[in-house]
């Protein structure tokens, strides 16, 4: 995947979703309306909460029962017992805390602060929560179907949330699930610029479209939860935002 020039914007008219809203149906629709059209080989970029709040992946802490694992992490992160109970529950193993913080391998297998949990930009009630969708690549495919059949080219999806990095501040973006996206490009093989075999270079494209769209996916109240980059040339690959995740064997920080 090589390229001179991308071209990304957005898609306005993205409506607050609900559980069992028809997700594909609404882009399609709010495409139409702004006189969007795809084309073959554009990748569409999906905020991870759109996804999740279609999949009705909320939930509510007044009714999470903190069990006593759960009490004493609260207590030590200085968080509420039941938002600690359901990181737990999303979360294979807690790998750190600290007041403040809890950093979790989530149970899909990525290491995320919180489990991936989130409050902001979910609803106005306090109490309601958004999780991960329970199988993002998943919904990324079927989000696939959906749009090529209704545009009859072949696009990309990935689906992105924003993420912090252990040794750099702030976040940035990350796919949690793709399809039709070429997600890690193995580049060992090939020659530099003067020359010399690359042995070890990978470049994890899915999360540098992620990154690039987050520019425009905004953290705030921008409202505009997708993005349509334009210029790589995807949507026919069959590898998913797994091949991206570090496997136990080769994770030094463990």
């Amino acid at each position: 995947m090589t390229t001179n020039k991308l071209e990304l914007f957005t898609v306005p008219g993205i409506p607050q979703l609900s559980a069992g809203d028809d997700l594909a149906a609404i882009l399609i629709d709010a495409m139409a309306a702004a006189a969007v059209e795809l084309r073959d080989g554009d990748v569409v970029v999906v905020a991870q909460k759109l996804v999740s709040k279609a999949e009705g992946r909320t939930a509510r802490l007044s009714e999470i029962k903190p069990g006593a694992a759960a009490i004493e992490l609260a207590a030590a992160t200085e968080k509420d017992p039941a938002m600690a109970q359901l990181i737990m529950d999303e979360s294979s193993a807690i790998l750190r805390h600290r007041p403040g913080v809890i950093i979790a391998e989530h149970k899909l297998g990525m290491v995320l602060a919180n489990a991936g949990i989130d409050r902001s930009n979910v609803t106005a009630d306090p109490d309601t929560v958004l999780l991960f969708p329970e199988d993002p690549d998943g919904s990324a495919a079927a989000l696939k179907r959906r749009l090529d059949a209704a545009a009859r080219i072949s696009v990309g999806v990935v689906i992105a949330d924003s993420v912090g990095r252990a040794w750099r501040m702030g976040t940035t973006g990350m796919a949690i699930g793709c399809a039709g996206v070429e997600a890690l490009a193995n580049l060992r093989g090939r020659k530099d610029m003067f020359g010399r075999v690359l042995e070890v270079s990978e470049h994890a494209v899915a999360d540098s479209i992620a990154s690039a769209a987050e520019l425009l996916l905004g953290e705030a109240d921008e409202a505009t939860p997708v993005v349509i980059v334009r210029g790589l040339d995807e949507g026919r690959s069959a590898q998913t935002s797994r091949i991206l995740q570090r496997l136990p064997a080769e994770d030094m920080f463990r």
